[in-house]
């Protein structure tokens, strides 16, 4: 069983920044994606960035390219998702996943098993 724990969210204003990050559990796989997805009231959860081990690759929503950077510390078991020049529109609840592979869609919520229980993130005009 992996185990995700997400902190860093909180309240920012606009322009601002933050760094979240997602302690792990120790994940039994060789190769693995671990992603950072956000929900928003009455919206969907959507996929912000994904890194696969096998690889190092990454990939972005549209929406934060250029602002967002996602990281992962092997180390010290741990995702990041550095987010800079915050607009209001990135308000939501942010999670970490996990899944085993490389999900056919790597932004898409279905394609993992694990998640973590989310972290607020909140920003104000």
């Amino acid at each position: 069983q992996v185990q995700l724990v997400e902190s860093g969210g909180g309240s920012v204003q606009a322009g601002g920044s933050l760094r979240l990050s997602c302690a792990t559990s120790r994940v039994p796989y060789s190769r693995y994606t671990m992603g950072w997805f956000r929900q928003a009231p009455g919206k969907e959860r959507e996929g912000v960035a994904a890194i696969y081990t096998g690889t190092g690759s990454t990939w972005y929503a549209n929406s934060v390219k250029g602002r967002f950077t996602i990281s992962l510390d092997n180390a010290k078991n741990t995702l990041y998702l550095q987010m800079n020049s915050l607009r209001p529109e990135d308000t939501a609840m942010y999670f970490c996943a996990a899944d085993s592979g490389l999900p056919a869609d790597v932004l898409r919520a279905g394609g993992y098993s694990y998640w973590g229980q989310g972290t607020q993130v909140t920003v104000s005009s």
